[in-house]
């Protein structure tokens, strides 16, 4: 099991599993499920590295902002 991947990491993996090569011989070299592979594809396919990065700024901003309106819910 790995880690914290990089985006650049997931986009190559998924560019190796779509250039014809068995998704099991992916999964093998990289030590992942298919499962995984398959997770990857469906929230990065088709993305460069960096819309990737772009996305997971988006993302850690959105969870921060959901973050402060609960707290000024609470008060």
């Amino acid at each position: 099991m790995m880690a914290r991947v990089s985006d650049e990491q997931i986009i190559a993996i998924i560019k190796e599993q779509e250039a014809d090569e068995k998704t099991a011989d992916v999964c093998r070299r990289h030590r992942i499920s298919s499962a995984t592979v398959y997770k990857y594809k469906s929230k990065y396919g088709g993305m460069e590295p960096s819309d990737a990065k772009r996305l997971r700024a988006l993302e850690d901003e959105n969870g921060k902002l959901k973050k402060r309106l609960a707290e000024q819910i609470l008060e």
